[in-house]
């Protein structure tokens, strides 16, 4: 699978800002296989930096907000910002400094980039209802009680980042992110249902009925989908939803991986949830096409990397009998 962008010629030099966590790091990987790519973030994690190296990614330590871009080359020409300062999440002023300020140092320092993707979140879309699908157009709000100063942190980097691309004329795409999951790093929300099933504990679904919803985005089509966002980035910055194609139910979801598991879902009624959303995918589909993982095939995929043999767990049970 070729991560190049399609619409470059000549030398391709990348920088990720942020690109050990679970979003970027595949991104990372993919892309250091074909292309000179760098990285800067904290490494506050131990082994990652070697990891990285032994991949062919040049490194830099660079705290976001804080530390100075001086030790970094210039002359990238494509750039992708995953990085997010949460800290304590009550500072909502350290939030907005941090994140604002790290993106325009980042803008500023790649200002010849012939594209930027910043990536955002859907966390900051004003809620609507369990079964509303959020589009671009849709209000936006600093309200995430699991992780207050979260959408805070993103609306105020968003801001940053729509100025700056008008003022360097720089082509950016703000990409708004929903949950992304895979067989890579820690697995998201499919690994996460499933320990909770395996330790036999409830999952939180809404006290009045209906189920959340959420777009989950296989890292394939992650990886995949990046160079095709650098290639629509425009100056000012285009705002798009990036998720999976399937506004998939998180009850549905546990009731897919109980029926390829044999493990039982169980639920209890809760006004404490962790906020999921489903997207309004026209904008992506029409500009980018559509997704290529299937969500029930993803999962699957996903809990057998994860846990293998756990989907077999049928068979045997089966063949028992």
């Amino acid at each position: 699978m070729s991560v190049t962008p399609t619409s470059t010629a000549g030398k391709t030099k990348i920088l990720i800002v942020g690109g050990t966590g679970q979003i970027a790091r595949p991104i990372t990987e993919a892309l250091a296989a074909e292309q000179e790519v760098w990285v800067i973030a904290r490494f506050s994690t131990p082994g990652v930096k070697d990891q990285l190296r032994a991949r062919g990614v040049r490194t830099l330590r660079w705290d976001m907000g804080r530390d100075s871009l001086d030790e970094l080359p210039t002359d990238f020409t494509h750039v992708l910002h995953a990085a997010v300062q949460r800290s304590d999440n009550r500072d909502f002023d350290g939030a907005i400094e941090a994140n604002a300020v790290g993106v325009g140092q980042v803008m500023t320092h790649c200002r010849k980039a012939r594209a930027f993707i910043y990536i955002s979140t859907g966390a900051l879309y004003a809620e609507q209802g369990l079964d509303h699908l959020y589009a671009e157009t849709d209000p936006i709000a600093a309200m995430a009680s699991w992780l207050p100063a979260y959408p805070v942190a993103k609306i105020s980097a968003e801001g940053a980042v729509r100025a700056l691309s008008v003022a360097l004329g720089l082509p950016t795409v703000i990409a708004r992110l929903n949950t992304v999951y895979g067989s890579r790093g820690q697995g998201g929300i499919p690994v996460l249902l499933y320990r909770e099933m395996l330790a036999r504990k409830p999952v939180p679904i809404p006290q009045k009925g209906g189920q959340s919803l959420a777009s989950l985005l296989h890292t394939d089509d992650l990886i995949r989908q990046v160079p095709l966002l650098w290639d629509i980035a425009t100056s000012p910055a285009l705002i798009l939803n990036w998720g999976g194609d399937e506004a998939v139910g998180i009850q549905d979801c546990m009731a897919y991986i109980a029926s390829i598991t044999g493990i039982q879902a169980r639920f209890v009624r809760s006004n404490v949830l962790r906020q999921t959303y489903a997207f309004d995918n026209t904008k992506r589909r029409a500009l980018i096409g559509s997704c290529s993982v299937h969500w029930k095939e993803g999962v699957r995929r996903t809990l057998e990397a994860h846990f293998p043999g756990a989907t077999c767990t049928l068979l045997r049970q089966s063949l028992a009998l």
